[in-house]
């Protein structure tokens, strides 16, 4: 794990171990038993891929580390109603607070708003967070494989199934795509990303879906602006599920560029 996720885990478990003492476990999981029925984000992907249609995540994100704030005009409620407009299969929401101004409220408001499935795209951590967020209302939660060992990573997706939670399961490399496949999830994101340097290349995709079992699903991430880069990575590594956030988040017309994005317009 380099520096930069060392920090963000320390960071992300002294906010845990907070929220531990304002909000036990016990009720949490009282929360969680009465949160509304999952909304299947997996089988939203895979009826959008039946239906011969790219499966898009449409990403609800106020700044990210690198870039800084990204939308001022910043309505969760608004956005995820937009995105559904525009053709989105399932939501991705940001939730935490320290790197991307995140918080719980945009989560429940942005799936209050919609009948899409909700990812909460936060650094899961610890199995507390699991819990929380299905109290929430997420219908998906996120292993990072670059933040977590196999033990751990084990851990997280046996609560997230006890609790009929979808899991996204992100990889940025061979050995964490390798190491992923240990797991029951079959939905698997590839971050076209890199952690080191926040450079951005969809080539990452290309590479890693070459070593991917054939019966996974594979999630591209970052670095989509047009429809003909879905239709490229669809023709170069049979992937049609794509998680796209900053580039919709600063469009002004969010539901059209996502139509466009689709080429549903």
């Amino acid at each position: 794990m380099n520096d930069i996720l060392k920090n963000i885990s320390k960071t992300k478990l002294e906010y845990v171990e907070k929220c531990k003492i304002k909000r036990p476990l016990a009720e949490v999981e009282g929360m969680a038993l009465k949160a509304p029925p999952v909304r299947g984000f997996i089988n939203s992907l895979h009826l959008a891929k039946k239906a011969g249609n790219f499966g898009l995540i449409t990403e609800i994100k106020k700044a990210s580390p690198s870039k800084g704030l990204i939308r001022k005009d910043f309505n969760p409620k608004e956005l995820a109603k937009a995105y559904e407009l525009g053709g989105a299969s399932c939501l991705s929401v940001l939730t935490d607070t320290p790197y991307f101004m995140g918080k719980d409220k945009h989560l429940v408001d942005a799936r209050a708003a919609t009948a899409l499935p909700v990812l909460r795209k936060d650094f899961i951590l610890d199995p507390y967070q699991i819990i929380e967020s299905r109290a929430l209302g997420a219908d998906c939660i996120l292993i990072i494989m670059a933040m977590v060992d196999d033990t751990l990573a084990a851990e997280l997706e046996t609560v997230a199934l006890e609790y009929n939670l979808d899991v996204l399961v992100e990889v940025h490399d061979a050995n964490e795509l390798k190491r992923s496949q240990k797991l029951e999830s079959q939905l698997v994101g590839i971050n076209n990303r890199n952690l080191k340097t926040f450079d951005v290349s969809i080539e990452t995709t290309i590479d890693l879906a070459s070593l991917a079992d054939p019966s996974l699903t594979l999630v591209s991430e970052s670095g989509f602006f047009l429809n003909s880069d879905l239709k490229m990575i669809n023709e170069k590594a049979n992937i049609n599920t794509f998680l796209i956030g900053e580039s919709l988040m600063r469009q002004n017309n969010v539901k059209l560029a996502t139509q466009k994005l689709l080429c549903n317009s």
